[in-house]
């Protein structure tokens, strides 16, 4: 072929829009990127993708959802890397995810106001209601939306009138601050006088004793039990010393009080000196302390138990859901001064200061149709209290209480996603196989080939 001036132009011109056309694929395929994302999970058991489960929860849920994440920005530690990655996958399914970074150690106040507890603790906030995720996982993170996406306004009430501790009081016994934070999950608790009720409305999420201090009136304590005869939900706070006349409401749920106050020697060896204190370090399998992973502190705690002989013949199901340390008792006698184990008169422990009585609802009411009635007991009131809400997992466990009586604790069961080729066993003969063929044979042959091709080159 001949070349021409002419064909010289038209091979510049063919490279130029050669370089064009590619310079523009090239920013073509950036901006559709920076636009759009596509990922694909080839891991053998998608341990990378949402399940079903959370992908069809975050596209049922309409509006923003804000969430904040208190980490440090470190290279050394990568939490962030971490979140971005984790909450990326939801981002995939709902584009008005809004995901935002505080450092706690520049934001000493902001933290210190959300009692941030932990690196990497996110604060999600959706229609005017949050929560705080501690532990970075799917199935914590779908439970904690579904929960939100649920919560509409819940109503507790509290009987008033006998000296109880009140949701809204800021006496240190009374439990304000609690209530507070529980407001901005939809909770809403009021105080209402028994005397001046006909009955105990049926809307009402749970009605709550909360450490009456003097004797309840006959006809209060008929309200009560007709409450819990109509399928309604309970939380039963009392101390150890009490006198409020609801012997008959005990008997009715198969339960006793014992007499005494747990002392708890292992709180010294945490500073505490008052024997009096009890700690809760582990807990059964109940939904209520399910992602509970931290101490509890129980002020001169009581202990409460099943009746002998209910177990059988009681519809109840009862759970002993908070328990002390096998080291503790329960002391009658005084707490003044030295005080020791005395086996003629105190009971050993492990204690129960909890329990979670719940069974099928046979109601007709359209509000509580199809829901299980639910009761929690606590021998112990101050825990929740002003003056100790802020201790160790105090607060957490509160909430959990409050929303398994609510019934607000329907749980998605996220599957463990694990690949099935982690690993490769293999038998002696078959590696020294594979190493003679890999180590030996395919680089002596290599080698082989390399040399008679150039000693056939060099005879040529």
């Amino acid at each position: 072929m001949e070349v021409t001036k002419q064909s010289r132009l038209h091979i510049r011109l063919q490279n130029i829009i050669f370089m064009l056309l590619f310079l523009t694929s090239i920013i073509l395929i950036a901006w559709l990127t920076n636009r759009y994302s596509l990922q694909f999970d080839w891991t053998a058991g998608g341990r990378n993708t949402l399940s079903n489960a959370s992908i069809e929860l975050v596209k049922r849920m309409p509006g923003p959802i804000t969430i904040t994440a208190f980490a440090t920005d470190s290279e050394l530690v990568p939490v962030r890397k971490t979140i971005r990655e984790v909450l990326g996958r939801y981002q995939l399914y709902k584009d008005d995810i809004k995901l935002s970074f505080v450092d706690p150690n520049t934001a000493p106040d902001q933290t210190r106001e959300l009692d941030i507890r932990v690196d990497g603790e996110l604060v999600v906030d959706y229609q005017g209601r949050t929560e705080h995720i501690q532990q970075l996982n799917e199935e914590i993170i779908t439970n904690t939306l579904q929960r939100l996406l649920r919560s509409g306004e819940r109503s507790l009430i509290f009987i008033t009138g006998h000296g109880e501790r009140q949701p809204d009081g800021h006496a240190n016994h009374d439990y304000g601050s609690f209530f507070n934070a529980l407001g901005k999950q939809g909770i809403k608790a009021s105080s209402q006088a028994l005397s001046s009720l006909p009955n105990i409305p049926d809307t009402a999420a749970a009605l709550v004793i909360a450490s009456p201090r003097v004797k309840l009136l006959e006809g209060e304590v008929k309200l009560i039990r007709e409450h819990v005869k109509k399928g309604g939900n309970l939380l039963w706070i009392r101390e150890p010393k009490d006198n409020s006349g609801l012997n008959e409401l005990a008997q009715d749920l198969g339960i006793e009080f014992q007499v005494g106050t747990i002392v708890d020697p292992t709180t010294q060896l945490l500073g505490i000196p008052d024997p009096s204190y009890a700690i809760v370090a582990e807990y059964p399998a109940h939904p209520i302390i399910r992602s509970l992973n931290y101490l509890t502190i129980f002020p001169r705690a009581g202990s409460v138990t099943q009746k002998d002989g209910e177990k059988d013949k009681s519809d109840w199901d009862v759970a002993r859901f908070l328990n002390s340390a096998p080291t503790s008792w329960l002391e009658t006698g005084s707490l003044d001064g030295a005080v020791q184990y005395d086996a003629g008169k105190d009971t050993m422990g492990p204690l129960s200061l909890g329990l979670a009585l719940s069974r099928e609802n046979e109601s007709n009411n359209e509000t509580t149709a199809s829901k299980q009635q639910r009761i929690v007991i606590l021998s112990d009131g101050d825990f929740l209290s002003n003056a100790f809400l802020g201790n160790q997992g105090n607060q957490k466990l509160g909430e959990n209480i409050i929303n398994w009586i609510s019934n607000d604790d329907s749980f998605i069961d996220i599957p463990a996603r694990s690949s099935p080729d982690k690993e490769i066993t293999l038998s002696q003969g078959t590696g020294i196989t594979i190493a003679l063929i890999f180590l030996i044979l395919i680089p002596l042959g290599l080698l082989i080939s390399g040399v008679m091709i150039w000693l056939k080159r060099r005879k040529q």
